[in-house]
This record gives structure tokens, C-alpha cells and sequence, in this order.
């Protein structure tokens, strides 16, 4: 009879942690972009800023699955975004989509972002 020993990280506690500390890592990495993008498209759009507006967005951590990019509820973001009720019918102002732009750049760079989090998840699973 022969016996058969297994050991490491996927056959022990320690690769479920690497898998949440992968998600975690990765959503946060993605967050972190999608800010930036915001803070680079309201650079780009608006002509006079005041640091108000800008220091308000951040990221959030919603739960261990989600993180958030918002302006805090500032009263007049969804008008600056371009989806406020004012915007069209009411002020010729038609937004500066910040959020939205940020969103379909940042759906380009996910695959980057995430493939950097996933390489060092393979390395403690292979017991590097």
C-alpha cells in the first residue's frame, strides 16, 4: 500500500483566505482606478473649480463584494453629472458624465487591474 501526502495551501485554511484576500484586493485596485478617473475627467471638464466638489468624492467599501465611487450626496452632483432633474428642461447645461465616462474607462482597465491581484494570489497558492 502505498500512502499519499498532500500539503500547501490548497489543501489546507490558507487558500479560501488568499481567494477573499484576492477579491478584496482586486475591488479595491478597481475603486481606486474608477476615483482616479473621475478626479482626471472633472479636471478635464470643468473651467473654474472649486475644491468643494472634488474632495468629496471617494471610494466606499458597500460590503466585502462591493466598493463604491461617490460625491457624498453632494446636493448639486447629479446635476454636474448630467442626470438631474434640471439639467435638460430647466438649464442648458447638459453634465459633464464624470462618473459615467470613468465607469466605460474603467471597464477597459478591469482585466489589468485584476490580473496584478491574481498574479499574487497564485504566487501564496503555490507556497512562494
Amino acid at each position: 500500500m502505498n500512502n499519499v501526502t498532500v500539503s500547501g495551501p490548497l489543501f489546507d485554511a490558507r487558500a479560501e483566505h488568499y481567494v477573499r484576500e484576492f477579491a478584496a484586493e482586486a475591488l479595491d485596485q478597481v475603486a481606486q482606478q474608477g476615483l482616479a478617473n473621475v478626479g482626471t475627467n472633472l479636471d478635464s471638464s470643468i473651467r473654474h473649480p472649486t475644491p468643494y466638489y472634488e474632495t468629496q468624492i471617494h471610494t466606499e467599501r458597500v460590503d466585502d463584494n462591493t466598493r463604491s465611487v461617490n460625491d457624498r450626496g453632494v446636493i448639486y452632483g447629479h446635476w454636474l453629472e448630467g442626470d438631474g432633474s434640471r439639467n435638460a428642461p430647466v438649464t442648458r447645461f447638459k453634465g459633464y458624465f464624470s462618473f459615467m465616462r470613468a465607469r466605460i474607462r474603467l471597464d477597459a482597465q478591469v482585466p489589468r487591474l485584476v490580473e496584478r491581484a491574481r498574479l499574487r494570489m497564485m504566487e501564496k497558492l503555490n507556497g512562494r
